[in-house]
């Protein structure tokens, strides 16, 4: 007889666990947005200055050095990070890592796109970091902090020299306002608002240290530069981008909703306390995950654990024996009840990764809301055991 698996009494009051769009903030609606210069030109002094907010607030919130800058640019997280490979790459030699998917693709991008032929690569499988210690900070170095793929994050900058000579280049969109970055060994950081403040899709921030100004001030690609990537003019910055006055036109309702999360951000102690909501829910997995063997974390080492994006993998026996197309549909069949359910939503493993589970646990998403999915992860899980098991029998 096949078993019957009884579902949770308690269902979590957000379901909302994609990584990216992300949830929103608690108690969001869109009345928050009433401020919004809808149908007024960005260039416009109210829209100058909701920019210019929007700049102000992430340097508060981040914790930004006064002498960095930050400019609000096309084309989410991608479009910082492609502007800034544009535009500073060249100039030396570079070292490449990559532990998943997007690093992966600035790989490509600066292998087969820009064509740089001083490129060497450090990479690693799903689940672990690079030799960190192969790097050379005389060349120019491109990684992300926090695999968003993999659930794999950098511990720290330690590996990173207070005297290198070429730039850091660092992704960090699934990192920035939940986990510590150390922005005296960061040139370059670029994120997107869309992940870890939930904030609306499409717009991405650039910071540049001093360091990184002086390379743009003085080196010229030998590539044409999209307008949309160009940062300087006549050999000099253009400050305006770093005050507000974006390259294209920006959605003011975007910028809103992101006023909007920092504003919250603020509100409930800042950075650190965004810091500490994320490592409370991801803490709440992590200890579900020790309490069941048939899932396990993909990230290997416990101190490079991403807060943010964690992922799963499924560690049953009877799993593991399928092919990988079985094992796929196993984690995608769990993925499906819950949707079904009602419970979670675009919970499944980024398709270049290896098949499982990722689970959004940022700083918008409630512990408690992370206490009330795990059971179902159990049930789920369980459900489609019973399901396998009938069809072996």
């Amino acid at each position: 007889m096949t078993k019957t698996v009884t579902p949770p009494d308690v269902r979590p009051n957000n379901t909302h666990f994609s990584s990216g769009p992300c949830s929103k903030r608690p108690n969001w609606s869109l009345e928050a947005l009433a401020d919004a210069p809808l149908g007024r030109s960005h260039r416009a002094k109210i829209g100058k200055a909701k920019l210019k907010q929007a700049i102000d607030l992430t340097r508060e919130i981040l914790e930004v050095p006064a002498d960095y800058r930050i400019g609000i640019v096309p084309a989410s997280d991608t479009g910082a990070v492609e502007m800034a490979l544009w535009s500073l790459l060249g100039a030396r030699g570079v070292d490449m890592l990559a532990w998943e998917s997007f690093g992966a693709g600035w790989v490509t991008d600066v292998v087969k796109q820009l064509k740089l032929a001083d490129v060497r690569k450090i990479e690693a499988a799903y689940g672990e970091l690079p030799d960190l210690s192969a790097v050379d900070f005389d060349r120019d170095v491109v990684f992300t902090w926090n695999g968003t793929t993999s659930g794999v994050r950098l511990p720290n900058a330690d590996f990173i020299p207070a005297d290198r000579q070429g730039l850091t280049i660092c992704d960090a969109t699934s990192a920035a306002f939940a986990q510590n970055l150390d922005f005296a060994k960061l040139d370059v950081t670029t994120f997107s608002w869309q992940k870890v403040l939930g904030g609306e899709g499409g717009h991405g921030v650039v910071i540049l240290s001093p360091r990184a100004v002086e390379r743009l001030e003085s080196y010229t690609p030998a590539w044409p530069l999209p307008k949309i990537f160009r940062m300087t003019k006549a050999g000099k910055l253009i400050e305006g981008i770093f005050q507000g006055e974006t390259i294209n036109t920006p959605s003011m309702l975007c910028v809103e909703d992101y006023i909007d999360a920092l504003l919250w951000a603020k509100q409930i102690g800042g950075l650190k306390a965004l810091m500490a909501r994320a490592d409370a829910n991801a803490q709440a997995i992590f200890d579900f995950v020790e309490q069941n063997d048939w899932i396990e974390n993909l990230a290997k080492v416990r101190a490079t654990r991403s807060n943010t994006s964690v992922c799963l993998t499924i560690a049953d026996r009877d799993v593991l024996a399928l092919d990988a197309d079985a094992q796929a549909a196993f984690a995608k069949g769990i993925v499906a009840l819950l949707e079904k359910e009602g419970v979670a939503y675009d919970i499944g493993a980024y398709r270049d990764a290896p098949s499982g589970l990722r689970i959004w646990a940022g700083a918008t998403i409630d512990t408690a809301d992370i206490e009330a999915l795990l059971p179902w992860l159990a049930w789920a899980y369980e459900t489609q055991k019973a399901s396998l098991s009938k069809a072996a029998a």
